[in-house]
């Protein structure tokens, strides 16, 4: 299976959004020091390559519905600073990156994305090649396909970003699709006898995510058919304690039906 094409071209930003912003070369990828204010226009652009972003919603993810008075042109004063630091990033002249990479258009400002290999939308693709993957049959080659997909992350998304509505709802977004991954991914190694691995991948994820009852369904599960049924019912304790005292409910009916079924020692579907 031939790996995922790894650009060499200096002209060409290799970005990151699942962590803290990252942008620069392929090869020396760094953590974006810049304002705030300017991050936010940044991930703006980022998330949103080869599209036009309005005006309006980069003022709107800065300030909300506040704009200082001075809004515009202090909006084009960090479009100025992002096109200098593409600049410096790629090597190109100012009038390339104006007129090439980051452009103006009727209305707002956009990203080439000639110029962009971004981790989000690479995970996209292995997420997808792993799930066609799966789907043949073909567990190990889906399995690695996924754990190359979650490898790209760094952290939680847009980490160091002050969000706004539209960069807090792709925020959203994609940590839905990396939990998602990560269950195919688990689903994949319980199937494949991979008990360990799940069970490791599994726990990280559960900790992380302390109150998401289908992550700690799987871990459960994976524990227990590891043999490991104490520690099953456990982790199962301990969620239904955080659920009670944190939120007031209780775990919902699959949870509790696993619950019983490694109580009784019965059969876990596989």
């Amino acid at each position: 299976m031939a790996p995922e094409p790894v650009a060499r071209d200096p002209e060409y930003l290799d970005c990151g959004v699942l962590g803290p912003l990252r942008i620069g070369s392929t090869a020396t990828a760094e953590t974006v020091a810049v304002p705030p204010k300017i991050r936010t226009v940044l991930a703006m652009l980022l998330v949103h390559t080869d599209q036009v972003v309005p005006v309006s919603a980069l003022m709107r993810e800065l300030w909300q519905e506040r704009p200082p008075a001075s809004g515009l042109r202090t909006l084009q004063t960090y479009v100025l600073n992002c096109r200098k630091l593409l600049v410096r990033l790629t090597g190109l002249p100012a009038s390339v990156v104006t007129h090439d990479v980051l452009v103006t258009r009727a209305g707002g400002y956009g990203l080439n994305g000639s110029h962009v290999r971004l981790d989000w939308l690479r995970f996209q693709r292995l997420a997808e090649r792993g799930a066609r993957v799966l789907s043949t049959g073909d567990e190990l080659a889906g399995i690695q396909l996924l754990g190359e997909a979650l490898d790209l992350w760094h952290g939680t998304a847009l980490a160091d970003v002050p969000a706004g509505p539209v960069l807090e709802s792709k925020r959203r977004l994609f940590e839905e699709s990396q939990l998602g991954v990560i269950g195919s991914l688990a689903e994949a190694r319980i199937r494949a006898g991979l008990h360990q691995e799940a069970i490791t991948q599994l726990a990280a994820a559960a900790s992380e995510h302390a109150l998401h009852e289908g992550l700690h369904a799987q871990y459960i599960r994976a524990l227990a058919l590891g043999g490991r049924r104490a520690e099953a019912l456990g982790v199962f304790q301990a969620l239904r304690t955080r659920l009670v005292s944190e939120i007031g409910i209780e775990p919902g009916h699959p949870l509790q039906q696993l619950q019983l079924t490694v109580l009784n020692s019965g059969p876990l579907a596989m």
